[in-house]
């Protein structure tokens, strides 16, 4: 198994050295090419998982195996691509590209290849523009762009079109499904979006909270694109959400006991 995640867990201390448990006995197997998209509702660590998985993150307890090797810190077989931008304001388009490779490569074959992903989010017309001039959704095609450019294995995405609007995430669904099926990259995605995972997913990991665990592993066999099959989704939304609402009600049972307590 290209990813094998084994009895994960993580908790973190508050000022009182009192534990708060984020994720409990995680057990995930990911094949090397898979969509994964991980759902749940807020504080379910989702983002969590995904840092460690990164090697930003440190586990409390269990594994994480990429490709049989251990994670334990950040590695060139993962890219990242946050829910903002984060390019830096100060340099254009292509030196923000640029910006990771020049450790690896020469000028000239990091500007080359810094070119080739642009080209594939298309962004060859904005090479010289800076961040202010371009859109949210343009910022984020740079931002994947310079993730794929660093050409890892694996590319994990924290919830990068939560902030845009329904027209921008359409589209950007359509880039990046595009270049999933040329890069044949294993994608980790976290959403809090329902249908977002069922449009571009071969599998999701539907995380329950209070602590983190995972509730359910559904696979997408629905032929791509998946726009044409509106039906088939809706039923596989209805089977999601029965699962959500059950978390979804629990935290917003918890939240109102607080509420009292004070």
């Amino acid at each position: 198994m290209f990813i094998s995640i084994n009895q994960l867990n993580k908790h973190f201390l508050d000022k009182n050295q009192h534990a708060s448990i984020v994720l409990k006995d995680i057990d995930l197997q990911i094949e090397k090419g898979e969509f994964v998209s991980i759902l749940g509702p807020s504080g379910c660590g989702k983002s969590t998982l995904l840092s460690i998985v990164a090697g930003l993150t440190e586990a409390t307890g269990g594994e994480i195996l990429v490709d049989g090797k251990e994670v334990k810190k950040p590695g060139k077989d993962r890219g990242m691509v946050f829910q903002e931008a984060a390019l830096f304001p100060w340099i254009n388009v292509l030196e923000n590209v640029m910006f990771p490779l020049k450790k690896e490569m020469s000028k000239k074959q990091a500007n080359e290849q810094a070119k080739t992903y642009l080209k594939m989010v298309q962004l060859t017309n904005y090479l010289d523009h800076y961040p202010h001039e371009l859109s949210g959704g343009m910022q984020q095609r740079v931002a994947i762009a310079r993730a794929l450019a660093m050409d890892p294995e694996i590319l994990l995405m924290d919830e990068p079109f939560g902030a845009l609007d329904e027209q921008t995430r359409t589209r950007l669904h359509r880039q990046l499904e595009d270049i999933w099926i040329e890069t044949k990259k294993t994608v980790l995605f976290v959403t809090h979006s329902i249908s977002e995972s069922i449009k571009l997913s071969d599998r999701i990991i539907v995380m329950g909270t209070q602590p983190g665990t995972v509730l359910t592993d559904i696979k997408i066999d629905l032929p791509r694109p998946r726009d044409h099959h509106k039906e088939e989704m809706l039923k596989i939304e209805d089977h999601i959400m029965s699962y959500l609402k059950k978390e979804i009600d629990k935290v917003v049972s918890e939240e109102l006991n607080h509420e009292t307590n004070l």
